[in-house]
């Protein structure tokens, strides 16, 4: 089978394409036959050498959303999964015509969901429904979504929208995602880059500040935000696609006027409390089942071109879920 790796970190030219074999299922695991793999910005902060929390051990194959066909099992599988179309959650080795998955880390599909699409139900997905979770959005309520053109932007700037929010204000980087996010519910959309954005925001907002803030950009967008939030406002911090070496600082007296701020992160959250990453997956997949959902495509890529798929991700210029395609 084909898998792709990188040696070195660096530029997209260090993913290289090779030849592997296909690997065998542990006692609990399966083998899916993969159909589309999900490419975010964590996978390009790794391959630089620049992700915020973790690097990876050399040689590397990215971890991604995988969504595919169950091919095999391991002794340990209970029946029914052969044939099953699934989404894998951050499948290992990912970059591969084949990946192994415990059964722990698999979801069966709906029929009729296109499998590029449906990778958003892995993490990106999920992080999505679990940080607009967090942030304890009630209907009625002001929501903030930065970076809402992006994977997870997209995903919980609709989330949002369908539990009630008003107004929801997404904010992004160029014209064209702006109207991306329009085209998706957004009520207000504003161009981050402009100097007086925040206070664009505000303007938007009727009361003393936005009620809850989803910042997957991080930077300086971090200290206009606490600025931006409400009295009782939430701010939830998800990640730095925006500046991944910057380590902002956040003085506590910007927070003495009762503001919340917490971050988010999936695997911790999986490995303390699973049962609300579950109530919230199944809770996702109604969105996408009765369409308040719509999981976007914004490119299909050929495994071979994995640099390509990466250059896309990298100039930040995708509208919802850049797919590989083997």
């Amino acid at each position: 089978m084909r898998i792709v790796r990188y040696h070195e970190f660096g530029p997209s030219s260090v993913l290289r394409i090779e030849e592997a074999d296909v690997p065998r299922p542990g006692p609990g695991d399966v083998l899916v036959r993969v159909e589309a793999i999900g490419v975010d910005q964590a996978d390009v902060q790794r391959r630089r050498g620049e992700h915020p929390v973790s690097a990876p051990v050399l040689p590397a194959c990215p971890a991604a959303d995988v969504v595919g066909v169950v091919e095999a099992a391991g002794a340990e599988v209970p029946d029914g999964h052969l044939g099953t179309r699934v989404v894998v959650w951050k499948a290992q080795n990912a970059y591969a015509d084949h990946v192994i998955a415990p059964v722990d880390r698999i979801m069966p599909l709906p029929d009729g969901l296109d499998p590029a699409g449906a990778t958003v139900l892995g993490s990106t997905g999920r992080v999505a429904m679990q940080i607009v979770d967090t942030g304890r959005l009630r209907a009625g309520e002001s929501v903030l979504v930065h970076g809402a053109a992006g994977a997870v932007g997209h995903m919980a700037l609709q989330i949002a929208k369908a539990l009630g929010a008003k107004p929801v204000i997404a904010t992004a980087s160029s014209a064209g995602k702006l109207e991306f996010a329009r085209s998706l519910g957004a009520d207000v959309c504003v161009d981050y880059g402009r100097p007086d954005w925040a206070e664009r925001v505000r303007e938007a907002v009727d009361g003393p500040g936005v009620d809850v803030i989803l910042d997957g950009v991080g930077g300086d967008l971090l200290h206009d935000d606490v600025a931006l939030l409400a009295p009782y406002g939430r701010l939830v911090f998800y990640g730095a696609s925006g500046s991944p070496t910057a380590r902002p600082v956040l003085p506590f007296l910007d927070v003495l006027g009762m503001k919340y701020v917490t971050g988010f992160s999936m695997a911790t959250l999986l490995r303390h409390r699973p049962d609300l990453a579950e109530s919230g997956t199944r809770r996702l997949l109604g969105l996408v089942a009765d369409g308040s959902v719509r999981p976007v495509v914004a490119a299909r890529v050929p495994l071979a071109e994995a640099a390509r798929a990466h250059d896309l991700v990298e100039s930040r210029a995708s509208r919802g879920r850049v797919v590989l395609v083997p």
